[in-house]
């Protein structure tokens, strides 16, 4: 199937193939990997790594938050796109233990002037710290960096709410929002991450209608394109139970040109995750 936009040759939809992307322009995902767990054979990290690197590759993404990324996912990622650079530790001892969420951004465009991690908890400089009533430790990771192209200066956070706790998710929304006054200013922010939630949840709202202005990127995106889910548990979940959790968020700075969600059998060579990426096309006002 292809599909015209924007005068580029659309391949099954993806918004990002095309020739030449406008100097001004991010392509910015957000993708939960699915952590490496050889129970899901068939679907195991092994057997789709090269596949994940190669989306990343094929679709011309410039920055992806990623979520479930154990350190072996994140050394073989590094391996896998040498022209990114990432940040990001592992949640339970901010090292290399536990789960990452990561930030990979290509190099070559985009110049790292700072960046952190914090625990969503009451303690956010503890490391490992499980907040309020969630199940896991759960972190934000953040950059602030300057866009090389449109010489711009921006800050990125990424992060993975708890699947558990209802009053972790609102609290986190709010401890995040607290730490993009403190550190973005008056410049662009964008956050991604699984959010565990849909948008009817609190914490979605807490972070769309906080006085400190966010959007959803899809919702307001001037062309879409995709499905209407991202978890689908490797395609078993039935269609009608499937729900966007998965979000990037913009503030007021950053124009939304596209987005895309595209869905679970998007690569004719298997499944990619659990969940689907979600590509937006932004540009910083």
């Amino acid at each position: 199937m292809m599909k015209k936009l924007m005068g580029c040759v659309l391949v099954s939809l993806s918004l990002t193939n095309c020739a030449q992307t406008p100097a001004d322009e991010i392509n910015w995902a957000t993708f939960n990997i699915r952590y490496d767990n050889p129970a899901d054979a068939p679907h195991h990290w092994e057997a789709r790594k090269e596949r994940v690197a190669q989306y990343i590759l094929d679709n011309k993404i410039d920055i992806v938050g990623m979520q479930e990324v154990l350190h072996g996912q994140f050394e073989a990622l590094k391996a896998s796109l040498p022209e990114f650079a990432a940040v990001g530790v592992g949640r339970e001892d901010g090292k290399e233990g536990g789960e990452y969420a990561p930030i990979f951004y290509r190099k070559a465009r985009f110049k790292l002037l700072d960046s952190g991690t914090f625990w969503l908890s009451q303690y956010p400089d503890s490391v490992g710290f499980i907040g309020w009533d969630g199940a896991c430790t759960r972190i934000a990771t953040w950059t602030k960096m300057k866009d090389l192209q449109a010489n711009k200066i921006f800050m990125a956070v990424n992060t993975h709410f708890d699947h558990v706790g209802v009053e972790a998710r609102t609290r986190s929304a709010l401890l995040i929002i607290e730490k993009m006054k403190e550190v973005a200013g008056e410049n662009p922010v964008v956050l991604t991450g699984d959010f565990n939630v849909s948008e009817e949840w609190d914490a979605y709202k807490t972070i769309t209608s906080n006085s400190y202005v966010l959007k959803d990127a899809h919702k307001i995106a001037k062309e879409k394109a995709g499905v209407n889910y991202t978890f689908h548990n490797f395609d078993r979940l039935p269609e009608k139970e499937r729900q966007i959790i998965d979000f990037i968020f913009v503030s007021p700075q950053v124009e939304v040109l596209r987005s895309e969600i595209p869905g679970a059998n998007v690569n004719p060579e298997g499944l990619l995750s659990d969940h689907n990426p979600q590509i937006s096309t932004l540009r910083f006002q």
